[in-house]
């Protein structure tokens, strides 16, 4: 997983990016996305956007065909600041994961087959990781899983890819625990003020 590091005074757009990571950019693109929610890198307002494209990247691969990516997103820009964080971190972070990931399992990558449920799994996490919720951990379990997803389908590792699964029921069980104790709470209000239930 190589990634360039020389950023023009100007930044990138995203599509400027995506086209910088060449063959394997729309999988790498997806990792590169979910940096801001797992490394103290500053990108506000990233979530729905980013969300946004892996849920479009996603879409193609369930359907195996290009994704359409909406120009206005793809020509959003990241200064060259921010880039230069996203990247610094992005490579030491890949590095470390690059040398637990390997090719293993490859019926679970396989393109024609679990590759389209993969691309399932991808759309949901990125689903989660649009939600606008103020909650410790509400935008990295997701954004772990993209990037378990997106490296296990890249690298042909079945383990990964399992991992991005977990991360999704992880996500998906914090969320309903959230929503169970929200309503039980405003309930348990309501009462207290003799308020209609």
């Amino acid at each position: 997983m190589e990634i360039g590091t020389h950023v023009p005074a100007d930044g990138l757009t995203l599509r400027e990016l995506m086209d910088k990571l060449g063959k394997h950019g729309l999988l790498m693109l997806c990792m590169i996305l979910t940096i801001p929610f797992l490394l103290p890198v500053s990108i506000p307002g990233s979530s729905i956007p980013f969300g946004l494209i892996i849920v479009l990247i996603g879409t193609g691969l369930l359907l195996d065909r290009s994704p359409w990516l909406p120009d206005r997103l793809m020509r959003r820009r990241l200064s060259s600041a921010q880039l230069s964080s996203l990247l610094e971190k992005g490579v030491r972070f890949f590095n470390r994961l690059e040398k637990l990931i390997h090719p293993r399992f490859f019926f679970l990558t396989h393109p024609e087959t679990t590759g389209r449920v993969n691309g399932m799994a991808l759309i949901a996490n990125a689903v989660c990781l649009m939600l606008p919720l103020p909650l410790p951990f509400s935008n990295t379990l997701p954004a772990y899983g993209v990037l378990f997803l997106a490296a296990g389908m890249l690298e042909r590792d079945g383990i990964a890819v399992l991992l991005g699964y977990l991360m999704l029921l992880t996500a998906i069980t914090y969320f309903s625990f959230v929503w169970i104790f929200g309503i039980t709470g405003l309930r348990a209000l309501a009462v207290g003020l003799h308020l209609p239930v």
